[in-house]
């Protein structure tokens, strides 16, 4: 086991046909709900079209014979940007310039294909080494995690993380501007340290994104 959240737990694997190093990520039923593992099942199928390489490449989906939904992914050679901002705490920013552009370029394929994230955050951001290359951006969860908050979300229509969440989406309204909303906050948390709106309720931090002036 490499990882573990709040819909599945993450394991490394082999991809028996590629022969390669493989992430597979299971989503329980009794974690996620039934509808909810239905609609991640549809949107992987989406998510796999995609080819941009700083977007984490799906490899394969589908079902055990116990009935628990899967997808196999790269495995990456690196850390997401909470693990990293743990340890250094804020980056430089052409660290940040470079880490922003790469995912932004992830993001405009994802919009033109239809799809919209709707929780971009540092932890669904990773950077890697890929071929020798170090930093390489990699985008993870593309439309996986819509139920997901790090602050628990109980009521209403709220679909991301909070901290993240563009006041838009507050009324199920997610679009491609809300995605770069969140990544102009993670930016932020980058340059700084710490996110821009933050409170003790999820009332709280959402009446920040809607009124709050943006801090300098």
């Amino acid at each position: 086991t490499i990882g573990e959240g709040g819909m599945g737990i993450v394991h490394r694997a082999r991809h028996a046909m590629l022969r390669r190093p493989t992430a597979v990520k299971l989503l329980r039923p009794e974690r996620a709900g039934a509808a909810a593992i239905a609609r991640f099942e549809r949107e992987v199928r989406e998510t796999a079209r995609l080819s941009h390489p700083n977007t984490v490449t799906v490899f394969d989906y589908g079902r055990t014979p116990e009935g628990i939904f899967y997808y196999a992914m790269e495995l990456l050679d690196g850390a997401t940007l909470d693990a990293i901002l743990a340890v250094s705490g804020p980056l430089p920013p052409a660290r940040v310039v470079h880490t922003l552009r790469q995912v932004a370029a992830a993001l405009v394929e994802a919009h033109e294909a239809g799809l919209v994230h709707r929780d971009l955050k540092p932890s669904n951001i990773a950077l890697c080494r890929q071929g020798g290359v170090l930093d390489v951006a990699k985008v993870l969860d593309f439309g996986l995690v819509r139920d997901q908050s790090r602050t628990p979300v109980t009521e209403g229509p709220i679909t991301g993380t909070p901290l993240y969440i563009a006041p838009e989406t507050l009324s199920g309204q997610a679009s491609p501007a809300s995605d770069f909303y969140a990544l102009g906050i993670v930016a932020y948390e980058l340059l700084v340290g710490e996110v821009p709106f933050k409170g003790k309720t999820v009332l709280e931090i959402c009446a920040q994104h809607l009124d709050a002036p943006a801090p300098r």
